[in-house]
């Protein structure tokens, strides 16, 4: 193709509708922030407290995760007479700055900063002491430490430095009930107490000696195992990086659903779809998806200045959710280390052990950083690897998704990166995850000179686990005048606008290229593409521009069209509808299962969607293709 828009190469529905999102959730986010940043420089410094008070003030680093680490401040009143109040300064070096804090009003200008205490602590009794925390990120500590406006008696730093971050544990002795669990010892200054052993993020034990043996596994069910240092003066140092242990079943353990399972059934979770959309995590489970799934595809992390970075933070791991709101039914609480998706996700795959969970970064919208950062392959993976397996949710993934749209091709943006980019990304990558899950999204444009043959997809594929082929948008709304055509139709049929569009030609050239089979999964859409001013009832009719959709015109939800716009016919193996002056083109319960049907007479790993949210309360879509997949 000479051009290219969102739809001729399998870029799945989401162009605007990710923009607009992704737009409102970063507005909410600095609403939230003006308060805290309001609050700079307006608290004044408490007078000094009664000389025999005598405060005094300590420091720790208690957590250091890489992107960022927890600080804790400790205020002790060592004199004979109660203190009253309270107000700690100190400088960060350029760089260093706290983003949330707890237990403590702070607030800052520029690089200094002040911390006052909040009602409740501010009155202590000779002796006693309180301590506040704080998230932040930069690599410094504190200077010029100040307490009542007087030099910290314990000085900006304690002298006793933290312990060091101890080895990757190493597991052994593998039962379906315990692990034996070994690990290289830590270092400090004063020498090492104990180790916290920590299991997906919760601590199970303090051991003195570097080997630990968890005797409380439930068989056939994946655990993330890390361990920290403590040092006598019981300041605890960074969190090793996890391991991560799958025990053996017993036959009798949770699974994924009734009947074997050999085919991969793969959905998109979308982060901002916890916004208008009002999808959750645990509508995974109230909808009976969770139990018919394989693998959830989070999406989307961004790609920006060389590096996998976090697209929403606030969805991702900052937001509170409600008992009601909950997998489990348990409200977060303001002090847990981990909210939003990423703790939701957690306890999903507690819950359903079967499920792999993949981190997607990208997509149509995040898709133009691709280019700069392939530039350094090895680089770039690091990055990635670094954030997805970041001890603070490195146990929630089992891999990660790069859906580059699209390598030495034009989508949103034109990269020309070569046909070698893609596999020397993966190579990298590959090197840096180990045998965790990659995959990727991929185009499905197989017409002669189109996107399958910009870039070495059948070189790259022997480093991928899998490749999610993108067989939908083939045709849309963006020609406003029509055809009306399928926009996911499975195989041709006479009068297809534009030949080599569907989803057979697409997995016939990735096969012929030299892509096994097996690492191919056929995508399906859950969601319609339609226009209006349409009079012909069969496909290939004129129209005037694109139909109303809830989010975005041309484009509306499967959940919608099934009871306002009901399928009235059936070409390529896809669904049409016509009502009034409206065309519309999806997958029903039944296209999908014959879909399903030709995955597997193709030898196919499977099949994937896009996404969660477009499926009905009771998860009809995800129902189809889970019996059409056995």
């Amino acid at each position: 193709m000479s051009t290219v828009s969102p739809s001729t190469d399998g870029a799945r529905s989401r162009p605007r509708p990710l923009s607009r999102f992704r737009r409102r959730a970063l507005a909410a986010l600095v609403g939230l922030a003006v308060p805290f940043a309001g609050m700079v420089g307006l608290a004044a410094p408490t007078q000094a407290a009664e000389a025999a008070a005598d405060p005094s003030a300590s420091y720790t680093r208690t957590q250091d995760w890489g992107s960022g680490f927890e600080g804790k401040w400790t205020v002790k009143n060592t004199g004979t007479a109660p203190l009253s109040g309270w107000t700690l300064e100190w400088d960060f070096p350029a760089g260093t700055k706290v983003t949330s804090a707890w237990d403590a009003d702070v607030t800052n200008n520029g690089d200094h900063w002040t911390a006052k205490n909040k009602s409740w602590a501010g009155s202590l009794a000779p002796g006693a002491s309180v301590s506040f925390g704080f998230n932040g990120t930069g690599p410094g500590t504190p200077s010029g430490c100040k307490l009542n406006g007087a030099s910290c008696d314990g000085g900006s730093v304690p002298g006793d430095t933290p312990p060091t971050a101890p080895g990757t544990p190493t597991a052994s002795d593998l039962t379906k009930n315990s692990v034996k669990l070994s690990w290289k010892a830590a270092t400090d200054d004063k020498g090492v107490k104990n180790y916290d052993v920590l299991r997906d993020g919760a601590k199970v034990a303090t051991v003195t000696a570097t080997t630990f043996t968890d005797q409380n596994l439930a068989p056939g069910t994946d655990y993330s195992y890390s361990v920290q240092a403590r040092d006598t003066a019981d300041q605890t140092g960074p969190v090793s990086a996890p391991v991560k242990v799958t025990t053996p079943g017993d036959g009798t353990g949770p699974g994924p659903g009734p009947g074997p399972r050999e085919k991969i059934n793969l959905g998109y979770f979308t982060e901002w779809g916890v916004y208008g959309r009002n999808y959750h995590v645990k509508n995974l489970v109230t909808s009976g998806s969770a139990e018919k799934i394989t693998h959830i595809n989070y999406s989307f992390g961004n790609v920006q200045g060389g590096k996998c970075t976090i697209g929403d933070s606030f969805a991702a791991y900052d937001k509170a959710y409600t008992a009601a709101e909950s997998v489990d039914g348990v409200a977060d609480t303001w002090d847990q280390p981990l909210r939003g998706n990423f703790n939701q996700l957690r306890k999903l795959k507690a819950k359903y052990p079967h499920i792999k969970v993949l981190w997607s970064f990208g997509g149509w919208t995040w898709s133009g950083g691709f280019t700069d950062a392939v530039k350094n392959p090895a680089a770039f993976a690091k990055s990635c690897h670094d954030l997805v397996e970041d001890p603070r949710w490195a146990d929630v993934f089992d891999g990660i998704d790069l859906d580059w749209e699209y390598p030495n091709a034009c989508g949103l943006s034109c990269d020309s990166s070569g046909p070698a980019a893609l596999k020397n990304m993966v190579q990298a990558m590959r090197a840096q995850f180990g045998t965790d899950l990659v995959t990727a999204a991929i185009t499905a444009d197989a017409s002669s000179g189109g996107k399958l043959d910009a870039a070495d997809y059948a070189g790259a594929a022997q480093y991928f686990d899998w490749y999610n082929v993108m067989t939908y948008d083939f045709f849309g709304a963006w020609d406003k005048t029509g055809p009306t055509a399928p926009h996911s139709a499975l195989n041709s049929y006479s009068g297809i606008p534009k030949a080599d569009f569907h989803s057979a030609a697409a997995i016939a050239k990735l096969k012929a290229k030299g892509v096994p089979a097996s690492k191919l999964l056929l995508g399906i859409g859950f969601y319609g593409r339609g226009w209006t001013g349409v009079t012909q009832d069969a496909p290939g009719g004129t129209a005037t521009g694109p139909a109303t959709g809830t989010y975005e015109a041309g484009i509306e939800d499967y959940k919608v069209l099934k009871n306002t716009c009901p399928a009235t016919g059936t070409v390529g193996g896809t669904a049409y509808a016509k009502c009034g002056s409206n065309w519309w083109s999806y997958d029903t319960p039944a296209t999908i299962k014959t879909k399903m049907t030709w995955a597997k007479d193709q030898g196919l790993g499977g099949a994937f969607f896009w996404e969660f949210s477009g499926d009905t309360a009771g998860g009809e879509l995800v129902a189809a293709m889970d019996s059409g997949l056995r």
